[in-house]
């Protein structure tokens, strides 16, 4: 997350369709320089040479980012069999190159079911997790290659969209944490030629979706008016949770980081429920409650979108 000094306050989500060639943080500057916002961030980057959705949070909106970093993610990914890099995908060095053998359908078919369901997953060196304090894309620029644990992640579903001799295009439904080029190396792996990735579009994350997204050069070419009615609502990626409507009084007790009386009866449903609750007021979004055993409510993560 980065902040200015000489913006505006802009509270929302906007969703980028990033351009391949460029880091999600460039990606986000240039959109947060179109909207001369004050405070922005990211919610889980692309690798410079992936495309497709990043949404990005602006304002208030940043308070939400880490909680969509743990939204499913669905992928188009293009698979060169046969070659290898060390990166993983085609921006690396090629380290070796292997025959692809004639594969059938069924036993692509058989490799994917393999990779379908709850796996563990090795990190890939490159990427920006740390190691001793270090990311350990660091090190492997430096040369040097440290063990990694291996993480439990889930790949809901693996779809075959195209194969033709050395090049496999898969749809991949995934949970967080899931690194789509050790994905690709692994199957590559499998199949006995190695493999890496040739291109990588984002399709979804969480309940947004490429269809609503914009390119830079879309955002780029709009008006004001327009621009900031790409602006999503700060609150929408908390749809999930349950809303409570709060008095105006019980507001600026939440506000100051006090617990509040709830009686269940102005909620009927509510009475045996625990867990993290939308507070509003009037319509207006205060931000995040813990819903207790004794019918109080405790401010867990409060918004200022008025910056007072």
């Amino acid at each position: 997350m980065s902040k200015r000094k000489s913006g505006r306050d802009v509270h929302g989500i906007v969703l980028l369709d990033k351009r391949v060639g460029v880091s999600s943080n460039r990606a986000l500057q240039e959109a947060r320089h179109l909207f001369n916002a004050n405070k922005a961030g990211h919610t889980g980057s692309l690798d410079p040479l992936a495309t497709g959705l990043l949404p990005l949070c602006f304002g208030e909106a940043t308070k939400v980012s880490a909680l969509m970093l743990d939204d499913n993610k669905r992928y188009r990914v293009v698979i060169q069999l046969g070659v290898m890099t060390d990166t993983g995908d085609a921006e690396g060095v090629v380290i070796e190159t292997r025959p692809v053998p004639d594969l059938s359908l069924d036993q692509l078919q058989a490799c994917l079911q393999q990779f379908t369901g709850e796996i563990e997953q090795i990190p890939p060196m490159y990427s920006a997790l740390k190691y001793n304090g270090k990311k350990l894309y660091e090190l492997a620029r430096a040369g040097k290659t440290v063990e990694r644990k291996t993480r439990h992640i889930c790949i809901f579903d693996l779809k075959i969209l195209d194969f033709f001799k050395d090049r496999l295009t898969l749809e991949v439904f995934c949970s967080k944490g899931a690194y789509i080029r050790s994905l690709a190396e692994d199957i590559g792996r499998t199949l006995g030629c190695g493999g890496t990735v040739a291109a990588l579009r984002r399709l979804e994350a969480g309940q947004f979706s490429i269809e609503d997204a914009r390119t830079i050069e879309q955002l780029t070419a709009m008006n004001e008016q327009d621009l900031f009615q790409c602006l999503i609502n700060v609150d929408k990626p908390l749809e999930g949770l349950p809303a409570v409507s709060l008095s105006a009084e019980q507001a600026v007790l939440v506000k100051y980081g006090q617990s509040i009386i709830f009686p269940a009866l102005q909620n009927p449903g509510l009475s045996a429920m625990q867990g993290t609750v939308r507070m509003y007021q009037e319509a207006v979004f205060l931000g995040l409650g813990e819903m207790l055993m004794d019918g109080k409510i405790a401010p867990k993560k409060m918004f200022n979108m008025n910056n007072d």
